[in-house]
């Protein structure tokens, strides 16, 4: 695998470029050493489909094994992206030794650059102190870029379509769950939502956040219980019954002893935990609660990321004040004569709030 460096990267190195060679598109890259955040950024991005990964907080340790974090940071992305295991295998065996190059021409280091500005543009993406920033790679390869017509891609799915190819079969799983998510309000609240059966909890907190249309702006857990036939019309059933499990999203929250057993969610996979009924609460102030029920198992979905296939309703606004606040939020909205009437409508807006739009929720699942 070649890797063609820009000239502050090689100095950054103190390597010596090897003679450039002819390589296989799929496995050349082209790499820059760039500042984000104050911190030493390195931007790959592939000389097939311009699919680029972000490694952020390089330290000098990082780049005397530069040759080894390069096909490591490959290998999580295709994960990422929810690629077959065997998919990703497949591509690593072909790899072979990295070299260091120096850059191929204008027209790679021109789109390059472009990779480097969407990851400038999107650098609030940057998630703690991981080398491996998922969230902004995501970000980046979701965005359409090119310099005419002939050559528009989107990077994400160029890879898809060569990795198929790579391999000779299809490159995602083909198990999915159907998951039905009531909003556990007087209103009616629900979405009905497929996910791929891989989906991990802090996956799911996502895939809901976007499907309901929070902001993520507080903390969020999931409380697992026994499982019972599902029934889209019982509500609040799981007010008295006790949790099997609670999965938090971070270490502090293990500290609160509920008399419940506790852990961290990341990793923790969704499917590993059937059958249950689930409550996701976001929000401990507002305490909005969501059940989450399993309505059905397929083993024929040919995506690698959520889809909403229907819902009803409109979600409250973030910081409403929970039930008795979002009550009095419909009623003021409801009478246009009501002196916090015009308040209340732009307030509302500021927050986020919306009208719920399958097609909307689905443009952002897809490029989530």
């Amino acid at each position: 695998m070649i890797i063609q460096c820009t000239k502050k990267l090689l100095t950054e190195l103190k390597v010596q470029p090897a003679q450039a060679a002819e390589e296989d598109p799929l496995f050349s890259w082209h790499a820059n050493l760039m500042m984000v955040n104050r911190r030493k950024t390195l931007v790959l991005m592939n000389d097939r489909n311009r699919y680029g990964i972000v490694l952020h907080g390089l330290k000098a340790k990082d780049f005397k094994r530069l040759n080894e974090l390069i096909p490591e940071a490959i290998e999580r992305a295709y994960r990422e992206e929810g690629v077959e295991e065997e998919v990703i295998q497949t591509y690593l065996s072909q790899v072979g030794e990295v070299t260091f190059t120096k850059t191929k021409d204008r027209t790679f280091v021109a789109r390059l650059n472009k990779t480097c500005e969407l990851v400038s543009i999107f650098d609030e993406k940057i998630k703690g102190d991981s080398l491996h920033q998922i969230s902004l790679t995501k970000k980046v390869n979701r965005m359409v870029v090119g310099e005419g017509k002939q050559s528009i891609v989107v990077p994400n799915e160029e890879l898809y379509r060569n990795l198929e190819e790579l391999a000779g079969q299809p490159i995602f799983p083909s198990e999915a769950m159907i998951l039905h998510v009531k909003l556990e309000i007087a209103t009616p609240v629900w979405r009905r939502i497929v996910v791929p059966k891989r989906i991990t909890f802090p996956q799911l907190h996502k895939t809901l956040q976007i499907a309901f249309n929070w902001q993520d702006a507080h903390l969020h857990e999931f409380l697992l219980f026994q499982s019972k036939p599902f029934d889209p019309d019982r509500v609040k059933e799981t007010e008295n019954r006790k949790p099997v499990l609670n999965l938090v999203s971070h270490h502090d929250a293990l500290n609160d002893d509920k008399g419940i057993p506790m852990k961290l969610d990341k990793g923790e996979k969704v499917a590993d935990y059937l059958p249950a009924e689930m409550m996701y609460i976001y929000d401990f102030g507002d305490d909005w609660r969501h059940r989450i029920s399993v309505e059905k198992m397929v083993d024929d979905y040919a995506f690698n990321h959520p889809i909403c296939l229907e819902g009803e309703g409109n979600t409250p606004p973030e910081d409403i004040g929970g039930d008795s606040g979002y009550e009095m939020f419909l009623e003021v909205m409801a009478d246009p004569a009501h002196e916090d009437h015009d308040y209340l409508k732009s307030w509302s807006k500021s927050q986020g709030y919306r009208s719920f739009d399958i097609k909307w929720v689905n443009n952002d699942l897809k490029y989530s």
